[in-house]
């Protein structure tokens, strides 16, 4: 992975584009935000760039969160506007997400750029494990 994209690390928030995604949300907590993020790569028919890429698995990341599932290492300073968001109002934005998380694994610079390092494996892993904690809950 190119270092100079402000990159870190394989998790969806070890990235430059996902911090200030979640840092917007954080300042200005939307429903419409994560939907505008999600909606782009859900709906992206041909190829997704790294930074779309990078917001919609960020938004994800939140919805899960939302959902009562975040990752080991979501945002601490995220979770006092998470829980003043209503989880029962999730199913539309949970669906979305997990068609966004779909199209990046399967169509965007994103994909590319992590299937050509060491951390293939482990960037495929984290975004599988996303998806399961998007799975609607019995």
């Amino acid at each position: 992975m190119n270092r100079t994209m402000g990159t870190w690390g394989y998790r969806n928030f070890d990235n430059d584009t996902a911090a200030d995604f979640a840092a917007d949300f954080r300042d200005q907590p939307s429903e419409a935000l994560l939907l505008a993020a999600l909606a782009t790569a859900a709906e992206e028919e041909d190829y997704l760039d790294a930074d779309d890429a990078s917001e919609a698995l960020a938004a994800a990341e939140i919805v899960a969160a939302i959902l009562g599932k975040p990752s080991q290492d979501f945002p601490t300073d995220l979770i006092p506007v998470i829980v003043k968001l209503d989880a029962g109002e999730s199913e539309d934005l949970r669906e979305l997400a997990q068609d966004a998380v779909e199209a990046v694994r399967k169509q965007s610079e994103l994909q590319e750029l992590w299937g050509e390092g060491s951390h293939a494996n482990a960037w495929q892993q984290e975004q599988q494990g996303l998806l399961d904690r998007l799975e609607e809950q019995e």
